[in-house]
């Protein structure tokens, strides 16, 4: 089956993951988080994309940004996975792919998905059990969304920055939000529209993307057309 375009519409967030072949290890130490970090920086800067969150597992990569062009997420990755490959390989004196194929990504209602997307993300470390708390894993955008630690390669979205007016207030809000769970519908919702990347977002948003991109932006239901003659004539 021929993979569909991503959908990508400057100004709309994006929640992107990328993963190792075979979801083998792409990070063994620390100078593997920081070089790919630096590199992730450059590129969102030269292409314009606006990073809000992210985190570094040791064998995916989770990043929530916004694209100010159509072509920019698809040149970020492409350069960091350029780069990043090279880099790997010749240290760990490897050849061949590091990726699992091409990168998966899902457009996001802000207004729906947005804040939890960021606690998604985030929390990724948690559900794993590699920590009890998200500031404890420093390779996220957890300790400077939730404590105000500097990290030059996040930009607030608007809809953090309504938290509160202070940056101290923001702060405890966005903290509050990580006492609760996520429920298992949406982690599911997330994970299913990123990895056969769809739209996530209500109907008045997915009508909204449609008319936006003149696509369809959803799987057509299983079954038929329920609106076809053909159809009703076999019920």
């Amino acid at each position: 089956m021929a993979r569909h375009a991503r959908f990508i519409v400057p100004g709309h967030p994006q929640h992107v993951i990328q993963r190792g072949n075979n979801r083998d290890i792409i990070f063994v130490d620390e100078d593997d988080y920081c070089f790919y970090l630096e590199k992730l920086q450059s590129a969102c800067q030269k292409f314009h994309c606006t990073i809000h969150a992210y985190v570094l597992m040791t064998n995916h990569v989770h990043l929530l940004w916004t694209p100010e062009t159509k072509e920019g997420p698809g040149k970020v990755m492409q350069s960091i996975g350029r780069s990043y490959v090279q880099y790997f390989n010749y240290r760990y004196q490897r050849t061949g792919t590091l990726w699992e194929g091409r990168y998966k990504s899902t457009l996001l209602d802000s207004e729906q998905y947005l804040l939890t997307c960021y606690r998604y993300i985030e929390m990724n470390p948690v559900r794993a059990g590699m920590v009890k708390d998200p500031a404890e894993y420093a390779w996220s955008s957890y300790r400077m969304n939730a404590h105000g630690k500097q990290d030059r390669l996040i930009d607030p979205h608007e809809l953090y920055l309504r938290l509160a007016k202070s940056a101290h207030d923001r702060q405890v809000t966005y903290r509050a939000l990580f006492s609760r769970h996520i429920d298992s519908q949406t982690l599911n919702e997330i994970r299913q529209a990123t990895n056969t990347e769809w739209v996530l977002g209500n109907d008045r948003f997915r009508e909204r993307i449609e008319a936006l991109t003149g696509r369809q932006v959803q799987p057509k239901p299983r079954g038929g057309d329920r609106k076809s003659i053909k159809f009703s004539n076999h019920c």
